[in-house]
């Protein structure tokens, strides 16, 4: 796999049930470039551990006075140095490769499993650890799995230079073959210390981003509630946290580096004090001695690949266990399904709960708990987070279709919907049926002060479709978000829409545009809108009362406002008729439920007005 056939058409199914598991499958996916890693390494190593020898024959030839030899020694290593600069070249350009593409991977198989899972994915894993995983894990794996063809390169080329020298010159070969393995061995002590505290550090670093993506993005909210300093405090205090871990990691690493350079330094000592009591004696001849001592002292570069492939390893086994975790989530249904595909149409029913919403008609559902709310509209789109219970529509169980027949047939907006930086002709980019264009369905989320706030912040932008969002909308008010997110949910024309509050932070007057707008677009089509806002409940055919887990009361909003107290309670805050007996609760909230009935006739009224005023 090279660079530039990325992404891969298919990153595979991942072995998920531990983080060195995790590694060793993007080893075994990654073979044929680990190979060509792992021979552009020997050819690396070996070219620079072959240097001594040409160095040894040429001294040896100069003292014998051997012009023929020393051309000989100076051929030699002509060809060593171009060995050296063309494994360096294409082992750097292996490794580099298999580092890019093992992030690759892991990314799409991320995205992959966000993807399936939806909005069930940050239920079950913070998305502060989302993040981090597609970050800063994602460079750690890739380090280790690059750092892995040249450790063993390296090892590789350890063996066979000390098994030259014990053929070459066996009395120092001895010392060289007893010491490397010293040399190699020294550390492993120290490893576990150091890998808990990187462990540490990778840990806090994780919490740390999860505060910081957390703070960042209620930022607003924040500086509404006076509340910025508070969480940026904490953020610091997280920070410190962090830095002191890495401190305290650091030194531990250091201390690994300390030591693999007083061992070989020790070694290199021993071999020239032994050398050169063996010259004395004259047991091995002067360039004898120089090879070892040249190839004692290069080999200390290969050693320093231990020490590489610890860190690597000590740092991405984190890494690993937390992408392993996250990719290792499953549906709580089958992904393929046993149906065939299709996209089925008729009412869509959930026998949980009872809740039925009839076919082509807006149905608004009510739910005095607003995580109830949330999971509900997950399983109406067949994102289940358990398995039992199947929500049906036209009778055909969601759970048991393809995902994405599922998900075409039913589209669920949430309470946050996200908007991806880009053009607004971008964000509108999306499947859909054909039926609804985005200037309708602009029209409908009453987006015109949205594409007059968007063409006003992009240079150069005469059609509101060029205009740039910034990332996640971040520029435009939590009103301006909701509505774009509608408009792109109304684009879509799905057999059923699904929206949880979807105009929780708009005022009332566009509200009520918003209820006509949506009503009129969606005519004929299933749509579900789970509110409390009297102004949607107002404009929908048919409104479902939900107490607890199951459906307590159906009829119109006026109707239900006037017979159901929890109703009532529930979409004009008024908590204390909730434990009022039925008749005595209608009786004492009669002049509120006048109040609230006539605040709509109030709007109505003013909705005409404007409607006039626009057509003259």
């Amino acid at each position: 796999m090279q660079i530039q056939d990325l992404p891969y058409a298919d990153p595979g199914v991942p072995d998920a049930r531990s983080g060195p598991r995790f590694l060793w499958w993007l080893f075994r996916n990654q073979l044929t470039g680990q190979l060509k890693a792992l021979a552009w390494g020997l050819l690396h190593f070996l070219s620079v551990a072959s240097l001594p020898f040409c160095v040894g024959v040429a001294v040896q030839a100069a003292v014998d006075r051997s012009g023929g030899r020393l051309a000989l020694a100076g051929g030699l290593m002509a060809l060593a140095c171009a060995g050296n600069a063309v494994g360096d070249t294409f082992l750097h350009r292996a490794a580099v490769t298999n580092w890019i593409t093992a992030a690759a991977r892991v990314q799409q198989l991320l995205g992959r499993k966000a993807a399936v899972l939806g909005s069930v994915l940050t239920r079950r894993v913070a998305a502060g650890e989302v993040v981090a995983v597609s970050t800063g894990d994602v460079e750690k794996i890739g380090w280790f799995v690059e750092a892995l063809s040249r450790f063993t390169a390296a090892a590789v080329t350890i063996v066979l230079v000390t098994v030259g020298l014990l053929v070459y010159q066996p009395a120092l070969g001895v010392v060289v073959a007893v010491g490397l393995p010293v040399l190699a061995l020294a550390v492993l002590p120290l490893l576990p210390r150091a890998t808990r505290r990187a462990d540490v550090q990778r840990e806090k670093a994780g919490r740390a981003t999860e505060l910081a993506s957390d703070t960042v993005a209620g930022l607003r909210v924040l500086r509404g509630i006076g509340g910025e300093d508070l969480f940026l405090d904490r953020y610091r205090r997280a920070s410190q946290e962090v830095r002191h871990a890495a401190v305290r990691s650091a030194r531990m690493w250091s201390l690994i580096a300390a030591v693999q350079v007083l061992l070989p330094g020790l070694l290199l000592i021993t071999v020239v004090w032994y050398g050169v009591h063996l010259a004395r004696d004259g047991r091995i001849a002067v360039g004898e001695l120089v090879t070892v001592y040249s190839s004692v002292m290069l080999l200390t570069y290969p050693l320093r690949h231990f020490e590489e492939i610890a860190m690597a390893y000590s740092f991405s086994r984190p890494s690993a266990r937390r992408a392993a975790r996250v990719l290792s989530l499953e549906r709580a249904t089958d992904t393929a399904g046993t149906r065939p595909a299709e996209v089925p149409a008729g009412d869509l029913y959930d026998p949980g709960t009872g809740l039925l919403a009839p076919a082509g008609r807006l149905t608004a559902v009510v739910c005095g708990d607003p995580d109830a709310a949330g999971r509900l509209a997950e399983r109406l789109g067949g994102h289940a987070t358990q398995e039992g219970g199947a929500v049906l529509l036209g009778g055909v169980p969601l759970d048991e279709l393809p995902l994405d027949s599922a998900r075409t047939a039913v589209l669920v907006q949430d309470k946050d919907p996200v908007l991806l930086s880009g053009t607004l002709r971008d964000l509108f980019d999306v499947p859909a049926s054909g039926a609804v264009a985005p200037e309708a369905a602009l029209d409908a989320a009453q987006c015109g002060d949205v594409l007059t706030a968007l063409v006003q912040g992009s240079l150069g932008a005469e059609d509101p479709m060029d205009a740039r969002i910034t990332e996640r909308g971040r520029s435009l008010s939590g009103g301006q978000r909701q509505r774009l997110a509608l408009a792109r949910s109304l684009v879509t024309d799905p057999e059923v829409l699904v929206l949880d509050e979807p105009t929780s932070a708009v005022d009332s007057h566009t509200e009520a545009r918003i209820a006509r707008g949506v009503r009129d677009l969606r005519a004929g089509r299933t749509t579900v809108v789970f509110t409390s806002s009297p102004l949607l409940l107002d404009r929908a055919d048919r409104v479902v009362f939900l107490h607890g887990d199951t459906v307590a009361a159906v009829g119109d909003h006026r109707e239900l406002v006037r017979t159901e107290p929890r109703y009532r309670a529930v979409v004009t805050r008024e908590t204390e008729d909730a434990t009022a007996p039925a008749g005595h609760a209608a009786e004492d909230g009669g002049p509120r439920v006048d109040k609230v009935l006539h605040g709509l006739e109030e709007l109505e009224e003013l909705e005409e007005l404007e409607e006039i005023e626009e057509t003259a």
